[in-house]
């Protein structure tokens, strides 16, 4: 049976939880249990160099009276004085020691050191040192370091059956939350893709979630303005297109009909004119849909003050011939070359030059600009016309957005749209301002970090 994301990474919170609070019950074990062991080696070894030190200033009767002196209120003491073969002579222990004895000073062991009563059913922790032929033996018996290792060892087990409760229920809240936030962005997926682009998935907060829901909903807003602008488009192509195709039918059928030679040449120089004008409006919209497609890999570093110039060469003899001053400023420059689209950026730029050789005041001026500022790399084309309202300029921006005065004069309502597109395959925008008087048009783009 498969299980669901969810079920898996409530599973997943509930091994993780069960693993944790393990490895610390066995780490605190492991520590509480190393901290007793040390400090009982260390109680038998003091109570032994006691011993001993008795032993030597007073021999047997000197121990015996340390003993007596430290038996008192304890019952898990161990020490005494047992000859070779073990039997006690003196002291506080088994009549008889079950374990090695060893030449000189032994080390600290633990295990039963006598063989009937009391001695035989409980561990003891000691420590047998050698005195003459005699040998000292002193440590404590385990009983109360074992129910205190007991309440321990239940504390802990008590803790990680909490800590596995614990983590059951917290994976289940959070397969819970996982769950209703995947069924939200799921919901709105299925929204969309029923065609409710309204549809957004809701965000509040600032968590992978929330992140996750912003960039769906920038998505879909993409999506949106697209599908905003084809509508646009189709019912602005169907409205474009229908005024120079009636206009070629007209041409064409006063060319078939008309037997006047001259009236045939005007309506068959007419119809190129149409045709033309057709043909230009669809060719920009091809180079618009290829802007919007195209991706960063024909991007190269690119010194766009050699850009600058190159289209000032182009154009200034232009404007010129149609009685408009040309003028080129170049300000400040970036440091390194930035990574340019140089064939589409020139095409924008030849659109906005081309805009304002057509909308500029007769007589005017047209300068072709390049700075950066804070906002990034700025090109500007600024004219001397009567420039666009602030009110219109969106209205300009928008693909066959042509305002009212611009009907008169040939065109297609594109051009500002291409030089939009290719600012916003930058990166960045293009924006309309005022430059009293006439228009300014600056692409604004982002500079490399």
């Amino acid at each position: 049976m498969r299980l669901s994301f969810t079920a898996r990474l409530a599973l997943l919170a509930i091994g993780l939880a069960l693993i944790s609070s393990l490895t610390l019950a066995g780490f605190v074990w492991q520590q509480t249990h190393d901290d007793a062991i040390g400090a009982l080696r260390r109680d038998a070894n003091e109570q032994v160099d006691t011993l001993f030190a008795a032993w030597r200033s007073g021999g047997v009767p000197a121990v015996e009276r340390a003993v007596a002196a430290a038996r008192e209120g304890d019952d898990t003491l161990i020490a005494e004085v047992v000859d070779a073969q073990g039997v006690r002579i003196a002291g506080i222990g088994p009549d008889k020691v079950t374990i090695d004895l060893p030449e000189g000073r032994g080390p600290f062991r633990i295990g039963r050191i006598g063989a009937s009563g009391d001695w035989a059913a409980q561990e003891a922790g000691v420590v047998v040192r050698q005195i003459g032929r005699d040998y000292l033996v002193g440590g404590r018996l385990l009983d109360d370091w074992e129910r205190a290792q007991r309440t321990i060892e239940r504390a802990l087990l008590l803790a990680v059956l909490i800590a596995v409760v614990l983590g059951i229920l917290g994976g289940l809240l959070l397969a819970r939350y996982v769950s209703r936030r995947l069924d939200r962005i799921a919901g709105t997926v299925d929204a969309v893709a029923a065609g409710d682009l309204t549809r957004r998935v809701p965000a509040s907060g600032r968590d992978a979630f929330d992140r996750l829901a912003y960039r769906i909903n920038g998505m879909l807003d993409r999506i949106d303005r697209l599908m905003g602008e084809l509508r646009v488009v189709t019912d602005s192509i169907a409205h474009d297109l229908r005024s120079p195709i009636a206009r070629l039918r007209a041409r064409a059928e006063t060319a078939v009909t008309t037997e006047d030679p001259v009236q045939r040449e005007a309506a068959l120089a007419g119809l190129m004119t149409e045709t033309d004008l057709v043909t230009r409006m669809l060719s920009v919209l091809l180079e618009i849909s290829r802007t919007e497609a195209a991706g960063r890999d024909a991007f190269a570093p690119t010194d766009p003050a050699t850009l600058i110039e190159a289209l000032a060469d182009l154009y200034e003899p232009a404007a010129e011939e149609a009685g408009l001053a040309f003028e080129t400023v170049i300000g400040s420059r970036p440091s390194i070359p930035v990574p340019l689209h140089r064939e589409l950026l020139s095409q924008a730029l030849a659109n906005l030059i081309d805009n304002a050789m057509r909308h500029g005041a007769d007589g005017g001026r047209i300068v072709l600009g390049m700075t950066v500022e804070a906002a990034g790399l700025c090109l500007s084309v600024a004219d001397s016309g009567a420039g666009i309202a602030e009110a219109d300029r969106a209205e300009a921006l928008r693909r066959f957005g042509r305002l009212d005065r611009a009907r008169s004069l040939p065109g297609a309502g594109l051009g500002l749209a291409l030089a939009d597109a290719v600012a916003r395959l930058h990166g960045g925008r293009l924006e309309l301002g005022d430059n009293a008087p006439g228009l300014v048009a600056m692409l604004v783009l982002p500079l490399p970090a």
